[in-house]
């Protein structure tokens, strides 16, 4: 036990010096260059591009992931991202002009984006290295230092990530640290200017406690029951086939995967129908023999899963293969369950579908209204006065209309939750603001002075207020 906090406070010294480093480091006002910004993410794409072979192999050793999974949803976003941001990269550091009033003739304003400083990147399990790779790209962008804290749930991951920052980069400017909760107990304890976090919610809530204890601007990218409303009028085959893909993706371990569907009970059987379908298509007979079909990261989380399926079994119409040996779960649905059982109260993070049944748009959207609001919300419909009342009567951080996930993969948008499900939102030129600090800046001349504005007061409220509505 000794030799073990011996470990524990030799590794909290470890870092506290590694964030000194990084304070002085950012300090000098080197990464305020854009040169130099530009020049460390094209480095950090060209190392992402030698390493490919081992970051697949990662992924696969973590999650058993297909290498076309592997680059599709890990390594191409963050490619795409790459080059978006360099290309782009000069334009956003640009300060931006805004109207000045007459008010305050003669001045120019503008704002000025600038860097907030030493950061900190925490990032989940389910794709370890899009998920840690994503905000590190913003951050670089805007200008700060970083410091890395990889999920130890992923462990090959973890290692190649490591290997691509701290052999290549300086570590006081780039670093990641590897371990569990002591080392991100560790980095919390410390003040950074700016924390991302991206997990569940219970976890975020201690990360946002620990910031507010230095008053730590954070973004937290976490979680929910993102719901799926399949209206009457849709296409079956895409509604179906697209939902499949979403919702099995990396075994369900996406964060906004359909956690459960709300189909018009017109409809319920077809769409039963064709999920089945498509889920053999995709996977075959056997899942658990398919190449394309993920595994469960850990043990911990398929117990966890195949706890729901037990308790549900009466109400398993697909799927319900387990093997805790293999962490397999196959696709898995569920048909005819309550609203108040355990896999349709907390986040289910896995690769089992609940079906709930509705009479009409208002009983769907009633029911999405009266939980925590969602990461994503997703809805299949041809009826656009459908789709426009769900978007005006719910909230949730993102949604696609007539497919899953796919808002995630526009780097216009940005991505991230809102309530319960997050704070902030990042990808393409949304990740650089939120990196920055958004600075005013009103430049005055000398060569006018208005000698109202000073005491001894000459003017009343009544012509003052005639003055400010015409230079305002």
């Amino acid at each position: 036990m000794e030799a073990t906090t011996e470990t524990i406070e030799s590794r909290t010294e470890d870092i506290k010096n590694l964030i000194e480093k990084q304070r002085t480091f950012f300090a000098s006002n080197v990464t305020k260059s854009v040169e130099f910004r530009k020049k460390q993410l094209i480095k950090l794409k060209e190392l992402i591009e030698q390493y490919e072979e081992e970051i697949v192999d990662a992924l696969y050793q973590d999650l058993r992931k297909h290498e076309f999974e592997a680059f599709a949803t890990e390594i191409g976003i963050i490619m795409v991202e790459l080059d978006k941001t360099i290309s782009k990269i000069n334009k956003w550091s640009t300060p931006r002009k805004v109207s000045t009033p007459l008010f305050h003739f003669k001045a120019n304003s503008y704002i000025k984006p600038e860097p907030y400083g030493n950061t900190l990147i925490i990032s989940p399990w389910n794709y370890p290295f899009q998920l840690l790779f994503a905000p590190l790209i913003g951050a670089m962008a805007a200008g700060n230092t970083a410091i890395l804290k990889p999920s130890e749930y992923a462990p090959a991951t973890s290692k190649i990530a490591a290997k691509i920052i701290n052999d290549h980069f300086d570590p006081a400017y780039l670093a990641l640290v590897e371990g569990g909760i002591p080392e991100s107990q560790a980095l919390l304890a410390e003040k950074f200017d700016y924390i991302f976090f991206t997990g569940g919610t219970s976890v975020g809530k201690i990360i946002y406690q620990a910031a507010a204890k230095h008053l730590t601007p954070v973004t937290l990218e976490l979680g929910g029951k993102s719901p799926c409303i399949i209206d009457k009028d849709t296409h079956l085959n895409y509604t179906a086939k697209r939902i499949v893909w979403g919702k099995f993706v990396n075994a369900g371990q996406t964060c906004i995967a359909p956690d459960y569907i709300l189909v018009d009970r017109n409809v319920k059987d077809q769409v039963i129908d064709k999920l089945k379908e498509y889920i053999t298509k995709f996977y075959g007979e056997d899942a658990q023999a398919s190449d394309s079909y993920p595994r469960i990261i850990n043990h911990r989380h398929f117990d966890r899963l195949n706890g729901y399926i037990q308790a549900e079994q009466d109400h398993v119409i697909f799927g319900g293969k387990t093997d805790r040996d293999d962490k397999f779960i196959g696709p898995t649905l569920l048909e005819g369950i309550g609203l108040d059982v355990p896999v349709m109260k907390e986040e289910i993070f896995g690769p089992i579908l609940p079906i709930i049944v509705y009479d009409n748009i208002e009983e769907a959207i009633d029911l999405i209204k009266s939980r925590s609001k969602p990461l994503a919300l997703y809805m299949f419909s041809k009826n656009n006065a459908k789709i426009k009342k769900v978007l005006s009567e719910t909230s949730a951080g993102g949604v696609t209309i007539n497919d899953t996930l796919m808002h995630i993969a526009n780097p216009a948008l940005p991505f991230g939750g809102v309530g319960d499900s997050g704070i902030g939102g990042y990808h393409g030129q949304h990740s650089f603001d939120l990196f920055s600090h958004h600075k005013s800046v009103l430049h005055r001349s000398f060569l006018i002075e208005e000698p109202i504005r000073y005491a001894p007061y000459k003017l009343g409220r009544k012509w003052l207020k005639k003055i400010m509505d015409w230079a305002l």
